[in-house]
């Protein structure tokens, strides 16, 4: 049985999702943030960077979400949520993956977590105020030059649609109108339809 470690509100939905869709058996275990539970012993004997998600699997524990989203596409082939097959679209695959998380979701950061790179109460306020312009010109990069419709990859569902669904459920607090980004905004419509969606939010938000 695969254990998720999972806050409301981070990227941790996004393997959340990539479980249900791939019909996994697993339990999920809520990390209360505004409790500092990440900074517990209990968690961080799990994840040592006090961070959500991680996956407790039968073979040692996993984090970071793209490392997630690819160990249960490839656990799970059947549900076919990665190019497997295919070096070439696994590694494209992978580059959407690695754009979202390493650029995207740090833009997002330096809104809430600007301590993390600077102590100056100024520099915090400056990095808060680049927030709407960075996450609207990463937005605008998957827009017009990564999505490839009517799914983030092309014609198959694949473990970046769920990657994607979280980081544009963030835009409106990013002081981003997701309607400057149609396909964006179409896809994150058409994701919260999907009944593994739907499920895991109902989860999630209660």
């Amino acid at each position: 049985m695969l254990k998720l470690f999972y806050t409301p509100g981070t990227c941790s939905l996004a393997s959340h999702i990539a479980l249900e869709e791939a019909g996994a058996a697993y339990e999920a275990h809520r990390i209360d943030f505004s409790k500092a539970e990440q900074t517990k012993p209990e968690y961080l004997a799990i994840n040592p960077k006090g961070r959500v998600p991680a996956l407790v699997t039968d073979r040692g524990i996993l984090t970071e979400t793209p490392a997630i989203l690819a160990y249960i596409a490839q656990s799970f082939p059947e549900a076919r949520l990665a190019p497997l097959d295919d070096p070439f679209e696994f590694a494209r695959l992978q580059s959407f993956l690695s754009y979202l998380c390493s650029t995207v979701h740090v833009a997002h950061a330096h809104a809430r977590r600007a301590a993390r790179w600077a102590d100056d109460p100024a520099a915090h306020e400056a990095m808060k105020a680049k927030v709407p312009q960075n996450m609207a010109a990463c937005s605008d990069l998957i827009e017009r030059a990564m999505f490839a419709g009517p799914f983030v990859m092309g014609e198959n569902y694949s473990i970046a649609d769920p990657y994607l669904f979280t980081i544009a459920s963030w835009l409106e607090a990013d002081g981003v109108d997701p309607a400057r980004f149609p396909k964006i905004l179409d896809h994150r419509n058409r994701m919260a339809a999907r009944p593994a969606v739907a499920k895991v939010l109902a989860v999630v938000q209660s």
